[in-house]
């Protein structure tokens, strides 16, 4: 548990956007190293306020957790940081959903932090917010992301401005931290 000299992200709202079929630890991870260092964190989804979405530990099901808000009532207003978790399912189903597009667009043409892992830049290209940006993902994405503009490298963590990526889950402590260098 971190203590109070290590709260560096004190009053920050980061987004995680997320739906059916999200790696875990992919949430878990970010999630819990950045409330432990100040940062107020509020699931959305495209499912509703109350609903849940349910995890994944590679293929087999994992845990399930309460929706905070439905992405169609989110505003990027209110959060200084966007977090995008991968598995396969999960950024598939987000890349058709008009307002979860929508929503990472906002973040991207607003400027703001948004950190991606594993299958999670899928829902960047469909928000138009991977042309000319140095990035890292999951292998099986590197052509799809390259055919998007994108310059993919294989790299734990891949930081252009704003933009956080990593590859897996065994990326997660190098993207934890520059994440929080980003939005601290």
């Amino acid at each position: 548990m971190a203590n109070n000299t290590d709260k560096q992200l004190n009053g920050k709202r980061i987004a995680v956007l997320l739906t059916d079929g999200f790696e875990q630890v992919e949430y878990t991870g970010p999630h819990d190293f950045l409330e432990e260092h100040g940062a107020v964190l509020t699931l959305v989804s495209p499912k509703c306020k109350g609903e849940q979405v349910q995890g994944m530990n590679h293929k087999d099901e994992g845990d399930k957790f309460d929706v905070d808000l439905a992405v169609a009532d989110a505003k990027v207003g209110d959060y200084d940081g966007l977090l995008l978790p991968g598995g396969v399912a999960n950024p598939d189903e987000l890349r058709i959903d008009k307002a979860s597009v929508a929503f990472v667009k906002a973040f991207a043409e607003a400027g703001k932090p948004i950190a991606a892992i594993c299958h999670g830049p899928w829902t960047l290209i469909d928000a138009q917010a991977v042309k000319d940006k140095q990035m890292t993902s999951w292998p099986s994405l590197q052509s799809d992301l390259r055919n998007a503009g994108a310059q993919w490298r294989d790299e734990e963590v891949v930081v252009d401005g704003a933009l956080v990526t990593s590859r897996k889950p065994d990326d997660i402590p190098a993207f934890n931290a520059a994440f929080l260098k980003v939005l601290a």
